[in-house]
């Protein structure tokens, strides 16, 4: 059990760590954030690990909380993990020992802590606000539906966006410059770097590769492995590799027991769902009005950062279609269900809101005349199947309209229209 004097130096070098990290570019998830201060809730910043949540916390504090009025715990420093719940009462009496009563907590990585909802319920009750973060989407939403059911709000936090990579690369957008030549030219060089490096906010910064890994390791092996007592810990990485190396293509869980020695169906949907609920990747089904069939049918699976695409794939051969379709997906799942059409021909990606099907689109890095018919094809098939007057084609820079049938397709390149969005 850790000492008063133990418990003390561990919080002021806490505080301090917080305190003395860079502001950074500020994030647009902040403007999702601030409006929910102001709520009697809990805000829960879920997402991605390093994808920006403590960053995202460093912000709030020094913009609505003068880097003064708060508490601050961080529960991946190795000497509070797995710290007794029962136990928080001392931390709380250090921290008012130290700064004073304050009315607002910041809980960074809660996740590491059983039971810490019970705390927070009782805080929560006497008037204080919390904001926490953590990466694991399922066991946050479980104990806090447990304790805390209605009495929260569930935000997450992404690798850096488009928009968000060229402020960091100092580059101004409005509205009128995208159209200008010269910006145009600027733009699409950042954006090849942005297809293959991805967005997440150290990688981006420092140029070290070894940072991605360390995210994927640590994801695999803590929030994974140790959490959910997985002891074929090479198998799970097996399973992982084979479904990063063929990200963005169809799968079955009875083909993955071909290539991975697990003979269970269900062991390997749990093994994937695990690495889902990290918010390092994400499968879609097949768009079918039969949810059976939609759970019945093959998968696609995708990264949630096409940085550690290139860093974990081991694929020679670079292909940025795949890329290209692994971006789109990443921008379309923020905001819409995404499902994927295949009948005599295929489309890349269906959206859905409130159980109505609003696009279809098909990515393609250069349209050309041997795929044109082809690609066109799936898209229009998909469009007439679920009456759709107009239909998306993404590209990496080829632009146009193209009206067939009565119908319009749209081609744009996804530099431009994740600018727009």
């Amino acid at each position: 059990m850790l000492s008063e004097a133990e418990i003390k130096e561990i919080l002021v070098r806490q505080r301090e760590t917080i305190l003395n990290k860079k502001y950074g570019i500020e994030r647009a998830v902040l403007k999702e954030v601030e409006p929910k201060i102001k709520l009697p809730h809990i805000i829960v910043l879920t997402g991605l690990r390093r994808s920006g949540k403590s960053t995202l916390l460093r912000q709030l504090i020094k913009k609505h909380y003068h880097d003064e009025d708060f508490y601050y715990l961080n529960f991946e420093d190795e000497r509070l993990f797995n710290y007794p719940a029962s136990e928080f009462n001392r931390l709380y009496e250090g921290l008012i020992s130290l700064y004073g009563k304050k009315k607002t907590f910041f809980l960074d990585e809660i996740q590491n802590v059983t039971h810490f909802e019970t705390f927070v319920r009782r805080l929560y009750e006497e008037g204080f606000k919390f904001f926490i973060t953590g990466s694991s989407a399922t066991l946050l939403s479980k104990e806090l539906g447990t304790k805390l059911t209605g009495r929260h709000v569930d935000i997450i936090v992404r690798p850096f966006s488009f928009l968000e990579f060229l402020e960091l690369k100092e580059v101004k957008i409005t509205k009128e410059v995208i159209y200008k030549t010269e910006t145009k030219v600027e733009i699409k060089k950042y954006f090849e770097e942005y297809l293959i490096k991805g967005g997440m906010p150290e990688y981006l910064i420092y140029n070290d590769s070894e940072l991605l890994s360390r995210v994927y390791d640590d994801t695999i092996i803590k929030d994974i492995a140790v959490r959910y007592k997985v002891k074929n810990v090479v198998v799970l990485k097996q399973l992982y590799s084979h479904l990063i190396y063929n990200f963005a293509n169809k799968f079955s869980y009875n083909s993955l027991k071909k290539f991975i020695a697990i003979n269970s169906v269900n062991t390997i949907k749990k093994f994937i769902s695990y690495l889902e609920e990290t918010y390092f990747a994400k499968t879609i089904p097949k768009f079918d009005y039969s949810f059976k069939k939609q759970i019945i049918n093959d998968k696609k699976f995708y990264v949630l950062d096409n940085g550690f695409i290139e860093i974990l794939s081991k694929k020679i051969t670079k292909d940025n279609g795949w890329l290209l379709e692994n971006l789109v997906f990443n921008c379309l799942h923020k905001d819409y269900g995404v499902f994927y059409h295949s009948g005599e021909k295929e489309c890349d990606f269906l959206t859905t809101k409130n159980r109505e099907i609003k696009q279809a689109i098909q990515v393609c890095y250069e349209l050309n005349e041997e795929n044109s018919p082809r690609e066109i094809a799936g898209l229009t098939e998909a469009m007439n199947k679920f009456k759709l007057k107009e239909g998306l084609l993404l590209t990496n820079s080829q632009e146009e309209e193209i009206k067939l049938d009565g119908k319009k397709i749209i081609v744009k390149p996804v530099w431009k229209w994740l600018l727009e969005k």
